[in-house]
């Protein structure tokens, strides 16, 4: 026997195939959202709409965009010639907070992780290439997680960009600020140890 009528379970249904919701998290969105106000859940359907109908990847750095260009891209301002290879178009967002970074990106829409059946052909690396062997290129920064497939995938892009006659370099990374030397792990202390910097 349905508890709930069936339009309010597909509702239930679609939250619960986002990232990190749960069934109960799934059911109490649904439930928030036919508690909204008429134009309150018309507006929110409708922000959906748009952003599917009007968000693409830009086509020079594959990071998402409403424009022809995206905003980073557009700018005369950014160093074109250093590009942040990223996994994802969060982690732009992750490293503008920053402020620190002054040039452009390449996002790929994944990472290579052949357990999620993920392949090079799966994310955007052709772009990348095409890119870089357009010239003007002096330095791409790998900047995928530190974990196995993001390791894995900066080692492989590596490989494809060394003919090309561009610096590729790596984040640093190791120890984060707060935290204590026994929680590390040793993987963490050895990068720690071998991005150490005089001071």
């Amino acid at each position: 026997m349905r508890h709930f009528p069936a339009a309010l379970e597909r509702l239930s249904e679609q939250f619960a195939r986002l990232p990190g919701i749960g069934g109960k998290t799934a059911q109490r969105l649904a439930f928030h959202l036919l508690g909204l106000p008429q134009e309150e859940a018309e507006a929110f359907a409708e922000a959906i709409r748009e952003a599917r109908a009007k968000v693409h990847p830009c086509p020079a750095c594959q990071n998402l965009t409403d424009r022809e260009l995206c905003a980073i891209c557009d700018d005369p301002e950014r160093d074109h010639g250093l590009i942040c290879v990223v996994a994802e178009p969060r982690d732009v967002v992750a490293l503008e907070r920053a402020r620190e970074y002054q040039g452009v990106y390449h996002v790929l829409h994944g990472v290579i992780s052949p357990l999620n059946h993920m392949g090079p052909d799966d994310i955007r690396i052709k772009e990348l290439l095409a890119r870089v062997a357009e010239g003007g290129v002096r330095e791409v920064i790998m900047a995928t997680n530190p974990d196995t497939e993001g390791e894995a995938t900066a080692m492989y892009l590596s490989r494809l960009l060394r003919p090309l006659e561009v610096r590729v370099t790596r984040l640093a990374y190791g120890i984060p600020v707060g935290s204590q030397l026994e929680y590390a792990d040793e993987i963490t202390l050895l990068r720690a140890l071998e991005g150490r910097q005089e001071i």
